[in-house]
């Protein structure tokens, strides 16, 4: 136990460090195309990029190693919860799971795909695939794959001990951000219909990334803890 307590706090610490500098890479990359951009805007068909990379793809490596990292800290959390809270927590797993390949898979299509077509001439089809289509498909499965990050932080709450003492942090944190997800979503859809563009991205991003380094800070603080300040209990006790 002790040796997975220290493997969780490595990997919460390594989590949150990836995720602030992956947030400060990207707040300097603004978007050159959709409702944001002020000038100089890329337009469809998005053909006319090669100038942006790598410059504009450079937030992408840290986030692959982001979601990795978020993904094994969820597994580890898993681990060192009792029986009676497993249910809970592997749902977080499965959410974290499902989160990490569609990021993953999203980032590294945009690294690997894009930049080698273009050079060839190869067209078809860039523009649906283009971070820079305010509405293609890059946007929206990055929305997906945050909202199934901010489902996995909601599960790891709710398995959360009263007795540990860093419970109300963690649930305000977690409810927060599930919340403020549906609200921007639904605000967002209502003001703009299917024509939202990245604007929930944008807002989603934000969120689950501000959840990721706080709750990150939570579970290393809680893997680094005493035997007395658990985070999950034996089922039936409450408490050690």
């Amino acid at each position: 136990m002790p040796q997975l307590h220290k493997f969780g706090y490595r990997i919460s610490i390594f989590t949150v460090i990836i995720t602030a500098i992956t947030f400060a890479i990207a707040v300097c990359t603004p978007p050159l195309s959709g409702p944001f951009c002020k000038a100089d805007c890329f337009q469809y068909p998005f053909t006319d990029i090669l100038s942006r990379f790598p410059r504009d793809y450079y937030w992408m490596y840290p986030a692959m190693l982001m979601v990795l990292g978020y993904m094994v800290m969820i597994i580890t959390l898993h681990q060192v919860a009792p029986e009676g809270k497993r249910h809970l927590t592997l749902s977080g797993v499965a959410f974290a799971v499902m989160a990490t390949l569609t990021l993953f898979a999203d980032y590294f299509i945009q690294v690997s795909v894009i930049q080698p077509s273009l050079l060839n001439g190869e067209h078809d089809g860039i523009s649906l695939l283009s971070q820079f289509n305010p509405h293609g498909l890059f946007i929206v499965l990055e929305e997906v794959g945050l909202t199934f990050m901010a489902l996995s932080f909601l599960f790891i709450a709710a398995a959360v001990e009263p007795g540990y003492k860093g419970k109300r942090v963690i649930q305000i944190t977690a409810i927060s951000g599930i919340s403020l997800t549906v609200v921007a979503f639904a605000a967002i859809s209502a003001q703009f219909g299917i024509f939202r563009e990245y604007r929930f991205e944008v807002a989603v991003i934000t969120i689950t990334w501000l959840q990721l380094i706080i709750l990150g800070i939570m579970f290393a603080r809680y893997f680094k803890s005493s035997s007395k300040n658990r985070m999950f209990y034996p089922p039936g006790t409450g408490e050690y």
